[in-house]
C-alpha cells in the first residue's frame, strides 16, 4: 500500500518508512524492516495473544478493532515522535484519515488471515 501511495504521489511528505528510519538513525531499508516487524511480529503477536478479549463478532472484526488500536498508537506515539504532530496534525486531514484507512485494511486482512489459518475458511462479519 505504501508503494502505491508513493507512486500516486499522495502526501509524499508523510513517508512512514523514512520517518521510522530517521527516528532510528538508519537507512530506509531498515525502516522497511522495522515497519514489517511492527506489523507482523508485534501486532500479529498481540492479536494472537489477546484474541480472546478483543471485541468483535468475527476474526475479521477483531482484526479491524486491533487496526484501530494500532492506528491510535501511531497517532499518539509514533507520529509526534516523527515530527508529524499529534494525530498527524502537521499533514492536515489526510494525515489523520489516510493512516486510519490503511490500518483498517491492515486489521481486516490480519483477522481474515488468522481466521483462514485457524479454521480453514474465514467467516466474514
Amino acid at each position: 500500500m505504501f508503494v502505491l501511495k508513493g507512486m500516486m504521489g499522495i502526501v509524499p511528505e508523510m513517508d512512514i518508512i523514512n520517518m521510522l528510519s530517521d527516528m532510528m538513525g538508519t537507512s530506509a531499508a531498515m525502516g522497511w524492516v522495522a515497519h514489517f516487524v511492527i506489523g507482523t511480529v508485534v501486532w500479529g503477536g498481540i492479536f494472537a495473544l489477546a484474541n480472546g478479549v478483543i471485541p468483535g463478532g468475527s476474526q475479521t472484526g477483531k482484526g479491524v478493532v486491533l487496526g484501530i488500536v494500532a492506528w491510535l498508537m501511531m497517532m499518539v506515539v509514533v507520529m509526534p515522535m516523527a515530527g508529524g504532530g499529534f494525530f498527524g496534525s502537521n499533514f492536515g486531514m489526510i494525515g489523520f484519515a489516510m493512516p486510519l484507512v490503511l490500518h483498517l485494511i491492515f486489521g481486516a486482512v490480519l483477522g481474515f488471515v488468522a481466521a483462514y489459518l485457524s479454521e480453514g475458511e474465514p467467516k466474514t462479519a
